[in-house]
């Protein structure tokens, strides 16, 4: 397939991210790499959105404390972004609701048309305006399209003065001037989705009667899809298969498959907080120092249970 033909896809997060882990990290690279050896998808982006103060799971400490280390645990990255929307609402937001959100402000910023995941895919889903003198263009053949990579940048930088939080700035202001991405003057016609990355234990929650609205669901695992990266030893066809939903939108479920039992992908939030409560040394392998360097600064987790 060429480049072009493949399905364009940005990854999105949601969660306590309390604190932040190198397996969340993992969970967004580990994805990435197994979609482009499908050969299906190119990632052009990772986005991770930290939840409410409101969600009132025991223990979730400020989300300026959350949204400051999730920053701090991508500031190398040059594809993964930290959206704080969800934080600066006025109450919770279902999973449904954020990724709407992202869908809209992907339109608004872009000028894109979201695809579904039944979305024919012949149809045309983006169009990106260049302007001829733009440097893109700039000692290119006419007929040269912008590459995945480029689009990213050119999205990425419009997305930074709207939605991605940096530490010590204020609260942004959504400005729809920034949508404006040129002339348009010729388009590149690519799919693009914006899938949810998850792992099983998400999955698993599926399952449970009551948790979820079942519209939800259907609007989760139906329209948008879901990229699951399981932990070790997890069997994502069981869960699937105690689910209706799931069930039915099986084909919507791309499952993260790694015959290597990597140590990240054990890692979670919870034994990260036991090790700061217990001095354990193991939070060095769990976090990265920049986020470790600011949980001392701030002296979050030490004292705390939950």
């Amino acid at each position: 397939m060429t480049e072009a033909s493949k399905t364009h896809v940005i990854l999105l997060s949601c969660g306590s991210f309390n604190p932040i882990t190198k397996g969340h990290i993992y969970m967004f690279e580990k994805a990435r790499e197994y979609l482009h050896k499908t050969g299906r998808f190119i990632v052009i982006g990772g986005i991770i959105s930290p939840v409410h103060d409101t969600y009132g799971k025991p223990g979730l400490v400020s989300s300026r404390h959350r949204l400051t280390m999730c920053q701090l645990a991508v500031e190398s990255s040059d594809w993964i972004r930290v959206d704080p929307w969800e934080c600066y609402q006025d109450s919770w937001k279902t999973t449904c609701c954020v990724l709407e959100h992202h869908r809209d402000l992907m339109k608004r910023v872009t000028g894109c048309i979201l695809s579904n995941v039944n979305s024919p895919s012949t149809t045309p889903v983006i169009g990106q305006p260049q302007n001829e003198t733009s440097p893109i263009y700039q000692n290119s053949k006419p007929n040269n399209k912008p590459t995945a990579l480029k689009f990213w940048g050119k999205m990425s930088e419009s997305l930074g003065r709207i939605c991605c939080v940096r530490p010590h700035n204020e609260r942004f202001s959504f400005v729809d001037e920034n949508a404006n991405l040129g002339t348009a003057v010729r388009y590149e016609e690519i799919e693009l989705r914006i899938l949810l990355l998850c792992g099983s234990d998400l999955l698993e929650s599926f399952c449970i009667p009551g948790l979820w609205d079942s519209s939800d669901m259907d609007v989760i695992v139906g329209d948008f899809g879901i990229v699951v990266v399981p932990r070790n030893g997890t069997d994502t066809e069981s869960i699937m298969n105690h689910s209706p939903v799931l069930r039915k939108y099986k084909d919507n479920i791309i499952v993260v498959k790694d015959d290597i039992n990597h140590p990240m992908s054990v890692v979670s939030s919870t034994k990260c907080r036991l090790a700061l409560q217990h001095g354990d040394g193991h939070v060095l392998d769990y976090l990265s120092q920049p986020v470790i360097d600011y949980i001392l600064k701030c002296q979050l987790y030490i004292n705390t249970s939950g």
